[in-house]
């Protein structure tokens, strides 16, 4: 595996990124006293900051990779909306493909941070699946912007921008084109994924969309669910991630299992938009089963040394990969 030229290959590629886009914001501040209205902390606000989160944030890490992402999701027709376009804005990311709605609100998760504790998190949101409109105006940027990318992203949280509908054209869509489909799913559409190249579910995903139980310690359990959905779905291959447990690949006739890195974890969340991100590049430019499953185990457990929704480092991923091949 020449690493070096890995990193430089990923230059190259556009990603088109459809899903569920969201504005993470922060509230950092101090606890100093109880409320006397109720027992709750009162939180004195010391600094606030708006991040691109969920598919956008898919985006961003395939930008910190090199690549050029493009994203296509719903936003509301709001002032959250504007701020989501002013981050795609600094970041450099193309909007082409994103799509105002008058009828949802941009989705927003607040998190309140205190004296570094997660004291709590306010999602203001709706998960209606799209109307007819939202989905034809989705469908023509998919059908333009597609051709040009050199792999598909479906980032899916659960919140009504991708159907079965959207879901099947696209990915016959990329079929025609040869262009390969990667996917990281939830429980609503989690069996609409059909004929995919790559699906990487987490565990709950996993056991959630087959209604399965599976231990991450027994790999005989692992390997015959994953055998299983690879079969119900009819996808090439299917990427598990266990967390603290690592990796399981079946692709390309290729079973493999990794064992997750140790590391100090400082927070997680993130870390799936990092771990789809380089499997989709790792996907796109024919890298082997091995290759795939080792550059994104690694870079999953990396961001999660850091707090907060970060996107990957690719000099440090780099050195990492480089350091252990």
């Amino acid at each position: 595996m020449n690493i070096q030229k890995i990193f430089e290959d990923f230059n190259s590629l556009n990603v088109l990124i459809i899903g569920d886009v969201m504005l993470d914001s922060y509230i950092w501040g101090a606890v100093e006293r109880i409320s006397p209205e109720a027992p709750v902390p009162i939180v004195t606000v010391k600094k606030k900051d708006f991040r691109l989160g969920g598919a956008a944030n898919v985006a961003l890490n395939v930008a910190s990779l090199g690549a050029k992402p493009i994203l296509c999701a719903l936003i509301g027709d709001d002032e959250e909306g504007k701020k989501l376009i002013q981050r795609l804005d600094e970041g450099k990311i193309s909007k082409d493909g994103i799509v105002v709605s008058s009828h949802r609100p941009t989705t927003v998760k607040t998190r309140i941070i205190a004296s570094s504790q997660h004291v709590v998190r306010v999602d203001e949101e709706s998960d209606k699946v799209v109307n007819a409109q939202e989905e034809h105006d989705l469908l023509l940027r998919i059908e333009k912007l597609l051709p040009s990318c050199h792999v598909v992203i479906f980032e899916d949280y659960d919140k009504g921008v991708l159907n079965t509908s959207i879901i099947e054209k696209t990915v016959a869509l990329a079929n025609r084109n040869n262009i390969p489909t990667v996917v990281d799913p939830k429980k609503r559409n989690f069996l609409s994924y059909k004929g995919v190249t790559l699906f990487k579910p987490n565990l709950k995903e996993l056991r959630e969309g087959l209604k399965v139980e599976v231990e991450a310690a027994n790999q005989s359990s692992v390997e015959s669910a994953v055998s299983q959905l690879k079969e119900k779905l009819s996808v090439s291959g299917v990427m598990l991630t266990l967390s603290e447990h690592g990796v399981y690949i079946d692709f390309q006739n290729e079973k493999i299992k990794l064992p997750a890195y140790a590391r100090e974890i400082a927070d997680v969340s993130g870390a799936g938009d990092t771990v789809v991100s380089i499997a989709a590049l790792a996907v796109s430019l024919g890298l082997s089963p091995q290759e795939i499953a080792f550059l994104s185990n690694l870079a999953g457990g990396l961001v999660c040394q850091h707090v907060g929704v970060v996107p990957i480092d690719k000099e440090e991923l780099l050195k990492e990969a480089l350091g252990l091949h």
